[in-house]
């Protein structure tokens, strides 16, 4: 690729799209540190979710057997072609992953890695849709606004700790492995980002109903101004002494809130 990313671009007619979030970045030596930290391996399967110009993509295609990425964005078809000749290792569809088929994905690739850079719209959906419907991803690595990656990584009892935190802690457990300042993107954001990873964990927390756990995260942000009791009884439709009850025969204070619980 002897023309920059930038160039590719514009002799493309390519234009940035604000309703997709679209910020790029070119700088080769901060992708390559990306992957590494990503732990890529030349046995991986990588999903990436986002591709845009393709400068992340080609880093991980240098690292991995296979990339698959999806780019809902058609018009970046010119660049991607440019930008990814000689890589025959991976495959790009131009498609929303969000109504991607999960099963159907993962029987024929098997275990795989997702590496994306989200905009903020996107990120709690794709992630709860992986932690949700995934059977064999190894781990989600995404790169997105700091205050994002903060929640995924939060502790408890704490205002950044939210129903995301608790959902994807029942698979995941989560670590911020590095922040990227917003000067490393192409147009520039308003705001830094990092880069979380996500690492599944089977059996990681021993609950005997999923479904039951998620509808209790549910309830327990349901209003954070309010004490979980509150919510309790506006989401299991049940009185106020019942749900102090059911509290105190876990050992929990009934004053407390979702992210003290």
């Amino acid at each position: 690729m002897e023309k920059s990313v930038k160039e590719i671009l514009s002799e493309c007619g390519f234009s940035f799209k604000k309703r997709f979030g679209q910020n790029f970045i070119t700088d080769k030596n901060f992708l390559d540190g990306v992957v590494a930290a990503c732990g890529v391996g030349e046995n991986d399967t990588v999903l990436e979710i986002g591709c845009g110009a393709g400068t992340l993509t080609r880093a991980i295609a240098a690292k991995a057997k296979r990339v698959i990425a999806h780019e809902v964005d058609a018009s970046l078809r010119p660049v991607l072609e440019r930008t990814l000749s000689g890589f025959d290792n991976v495959d790009v569809f131009f498609a929303d992953f969000l109504k991607c088929d999960v099963a159907a994905l993962e029987k024929e690739v098997g275990e795989y890695k997702v590496i994306a850079n989200l905009p903020y719209y996107i990120t709690t959906p794709l992630v709860m849709k992986l932690c949700d419907e995934s059977k064999t991803c190894k781990s989600i690595t995404v790169m997105v606004q700091r205050e994002v990656a903060d929640r995924l990584c939060a502790k408890e009892n704490t205002p950044e700790y939210g129903a995301i935190t608790a959902a994807v802690a029942l698979r995941c457990s989560a670590k911020l492995i590095k922040e990227v300042s917003r000067n490393m993107f192409m147009p520039r954001p308003n705001v830094d980002s990092a880069i979380v990873t996500m690492t599944f964990e089977e059996n990681r927390l021993k609950v005997k109903s999923e479904e039951l756990y998620k509808k209790f995260v549910r309830a327990a942000f349901l209003n954070r101004r309010k004490t979980y009791v509150n919510n309790l009884t506006a989401t299991f439709n049940i009185s106020r002494s019942e749900a102090e009850e059911l509290l105190k025969s876990c050992g929990i204070d009934v004053a407390c809130r979702g992210e003290t619980l």
